[in-house]
């Protein structure tokens, strides 16, 4: 079955194109991710602007377009944060559906965990331990612990890079005071939301979403970008530490240039770093595997379950 689904988060707008198989196989046919900030300005008015959503919409063109080329079966869309937080973001959702011909919703912070978790988890072989998966997004971050694919504790909290540099990274290059401002808030959150106890009991992090693929991608200085490299490379504590000073210590326009990052993620990637770290410090890691497999992929595995229930 072809399934196509767009991901409108707070950041980035993404698309996936799969065909999905027996046994929930995937091959991924098309990806594609935009950054549209449709979450800037949400943290304080409460509210998607017009020039936010508007950068939405003319991605949804082009990803329309796509999918009537490759012949998709079947299409969804699913929006987090921003929208869950706007008071429009009901009226923007109906547009979507309207405008797009998606079946366009707007998930809550568990489904779009359990999501998350299904995409990550999915070609992982049984065993190992308990996992979490940590999904930095633009307005929430979620976390989802579980063993063996099954989620045994989830929950989405108000972190996320949009949110955090809006919040605390108000000068160019961001001061050190600022950070430290950013780091006590996530520290405080990821304390406040998870239970010590289930912290201590995780043996292993996958970290999916832009942040970690953006620090994988400068590790490896990759030119473009690899996706094949990316997925699966160990992103260790030291190294984080060492990306957060150097690119705190340059200008957006510096950030810009560097090597692996993509020039969009260049105002928000000092946030992440720093939340990243601060969630390796509050699971007692030093490293955690960067995903390409995520929200998308759990919802294509979603969209297709009932014709493979049908088929057996």
């Amino acid at each position: 079955m072809r399934v196509a689904v767009v991901d409108i988060g707070t950041n980035s707008t993404r698309l996936l194109i799969a065909d999905v198989g027996a046994g929930g196989r995937v091959r991924e046919r098309r990806r594609e991710s935009i950054v549209t900030r449709l979450g800037e300005g949400v943290d304080a008015t409460g509210c998607l602007g017009d020039k936010p959503m508007q950068r939405v919409f003319d991605v949804l063109e082009r990803y329309r377009a796509a999918i009537e080329r490759d012949g998709v079966t079947a299409s969804t869309a699913v929006l987090t944060s921003a929208v869950r937080d706007a008071s429009n973001g009901a009226a923007f959702t109906e547009r979507v559906r309207e405008r797009f011909n998606l079946d366009a919703r707007t998930i809550d912070g568990d489904e779009e965990a359990a999501l998350t978790f299904a995409g990550a988890t999915s070609e992982r072989p049984h065993g190992g331990g308990e996992v979490v998966v940590v999904d930095i997004g633009g307005g929430s971050t979620e976390f989802v612990v579980g063993h063996d694919a099954m989620v045994a504790f989830h929950v989405s909290t108000q972190a996320g890079v949009v949110r955090q540099t809006e919040r605390h990274l108000h000068d160019d290059p961001p001061p050190p005071d600022g950070l430290r401002r950013l780091a006590d808030e996530v520290r405080a959150i990821i304390a406040g939301a998870i239970p010590e106890h289930l912290r201590e009991r995780v043996q292993t992090a996958i970290a999916v979403a832009g942040t970690a693929t953006q620090c994988a991608a400068i590790e490896l200085e990759l030119e473009p970008y690899d996706p094949a490299r990316v997925h699966g490379h160990s992103l260790e504590l030291q190294t984080c530490a060492l990306l957060l000073a150097r690119l705190a210590g340059l200008t957006n326009d510096q950030r810009r240039e560097v090597t692996g990052l993509h020039p969009d993620r260049a105002p928000t990637i000092v946030a992440g770093i720093a939340m990243l770290i601060e969630v390796m410090r509050a699971f007692g890691l030093d490293r955690v595997e960067v995903s390409e497999h995520d929200i998308l992929r759990g919802a294509a595995l979603a969209l297709a379950a009932p014709s493979r229930s049908d088929a057996a």
